[in-house]
């Protein structure tokens, strides 16, 4: 996919977006918004927003995350069927903006769910040595409408605060004034377990670029593979530019990188942002983009960081070649947070990490996001079926992985970006999950060559700082 022209005025643009909300069936509301663009120095406030508006949006179980164990006989019908019922949601959540009426919506929705999860568990019954799963899988079809209570609250408070500075939206689903917060306001975060006597104090740092040649697709072949258009929305990639969903790990091994060490070709992914400026990209009318009510210029980042660090008390094992990582989890406005793993902040404000609100950097500061992997490995698989069980955090208190795991190097990357001041940017996300922070994640396949790994752990436990 191309882009468009990314020239900015040499004045700041300051996005000032008012929203409506048109009442829907069943007692939601869906914002409706109005875009308008103001140059530097414009006094003219944004109208002021609702306090009562709500945003509805479906709220589904997620069958994936319960799923813990899947045959190899039946990953491909299982990983189809999921990607099959994020598609569903997202048709529901378009359908539910349109005919505005929940009737309409949530049982045909459970219909089709019950089919496709029907089919999950007849493959997990055919492919025989069947795991356990949870035994309700068939009562996880229906589907509820779900009120943003937060964003009303948070909105409401926030709301004289941002006056002038204008109100994050996105094509009628968000994001929201209440999504937003000065960073200034942010207390600094608590300190990070100390390093013990074993602790592996190195770093690795392999440079990959910025995705400066525009590689996007919204495909995402950890969670969906050899589904086009799994994610719904749109990744930035550096490093392996082979990757798309039906990218195999052979295809990996010999693609071309975009990282300075030919030595790393792995993949690293994450969703764009995006200005909520109400101009089109050139993905306006595709899948990921405009389709999937992404919206908004894409933002190269500054600059992008991909840093591999130490365990506080202990020294890392290398990687396995191919072991898959997602950090943080892209639904978490349904599933919850306890997935949510992704931190926002602003340059020289670092020490104040937020996770589920986006920053308002003040003149001159950057936004950043950072994303902290799994730092711990089982030690034997490079994937598991809800792409989580095989890796684990290491415990905030004391820096040790769990029983049975063993410490990796932990990939840290932080992504800079130069956008106006305020809060008119979001990043991509499925479509009822509203653009919130919360749901950021990014995605990490380990395709170093084994020699230059085994470099990377020598390198982290001898407290060196590589390159």
């Amino acid at each position: 996919m191309g882009r468009t022209s990314r020239k900015r005025s040499k004045l700041a643009r300051r996005m000032v977006a008012a929203s409506a909300a048109l009442l829907l069936g069943g007692g939601g509301l869906v914002a409706v918004n109005v875009y308008a663009n103001a140059e530097e120095g414009s006094d003219r406030p944004p109208p002021p927003q609702n306090a009562a508006q709500q945003v509805s949006t479906i709220s589904c179980p997620d069958v994936g995350n319960q799923l813990s164990e899947v045959p190899d006989a039946a990953r491909g019908e299982v990983d189809r069927g999921l990607a099959e019922l994020d598609t569903q949601i997202t048709r529901a959540y378009t359908r539910f903006g349109q005919v505005q009426d929940k009737e309409s919506v949530l049982p045909p929705l459970e219909e089709q769910r019950r089919e496709t999860i029907g089919r999950i568990d007849d493959a997990l019954d055919q492919a025989g040595d069947r795991p356990e799963t949870p035994e309700n899988i068939a009562g996880m079809a229906p589907c509820t409408l779900r009120a943003d209570d937060q964003q009303q609250q948070q909105g409401q408070e926030q709301g004289q605060e941002q006056q002038g500075q204008g109100g994050g939206s996105n094509n009628g689903n968000g994001p929201a004034a209440g999504d937003f917060v000065r960073i200034q306001s942010v207390r600094p975060d608590a300190d990070r377990p100390r390093d013990g006597r074993n602790a592996s104090r190195g770093t690795f740092t392999t440079s990959c670029g910025r995705n400066e040649n525009g590689k996007f697709n919204p495909d995402n072949v950890i969670a969906a593979p050899g589904v086009r258009n799994g994610a719904h929305h749109m990744h930035d990639y550096v490093g392996n530019q082979a990757t798309d969903a039906f990218a195999s790990d052979d295809d990996l091994a010999n693609g071309r990188t975009t990282c300075r060490n030919q030595g790393d070709k792995s993949t690293y992914y994450w969703p764009v942002l995006r200005l909520q400026n109400g101009k089109d990209e050139n993905d306006a009318q595709a899948d990921g983009g405009g389709k999937d009510q992404n919206v908004g210029e894409i933002q190269t980042p500054a600059s992008v960081t991909l840093k591999f660090a130490g365990n506080p008390v202990s020294k890392v094992s290398a990687m396995p070649r191919f072991l898959r990582i997602i950090t943080g989890d892209a639904k978490a406005l349904t599933n919850g947070d306890a997935n949510a793993n992704a931190s926002w902040s602003c340059t020289g404000f670092e020490n104040r990490q937020l996770k589920d609100k986006y920053p308002i950097c003040p003149e001159g500061s950057k936004v950043v996001r950072t994303f902290r992997f799994q730092s711990c490995w089982d030690g034997r698989n490079t994937d598991s079926a809800n792409h989580r069980t095989h890796v684990a955090f290491a415990d905030p208190r004391t820096g040790a992985c769990p029983q049975g795991f063993r410490a990796v190097p932990q990939l840290v990357q932080r992504i800079v970006y130069d956008v106006p001041p305020g809060p008119g940017f979001a990043v991509d996300s499925f479509p009822e999950q509203l653009h919130k922070p919360v749901t950021d994640h990014g995605d990490f396949i380990n395709v170093f060559d084994e020699r230059l790994m085994r470099r990377v752990a020598k390198c982290v436990n001898a407290g060196q700082r590589c390159t």
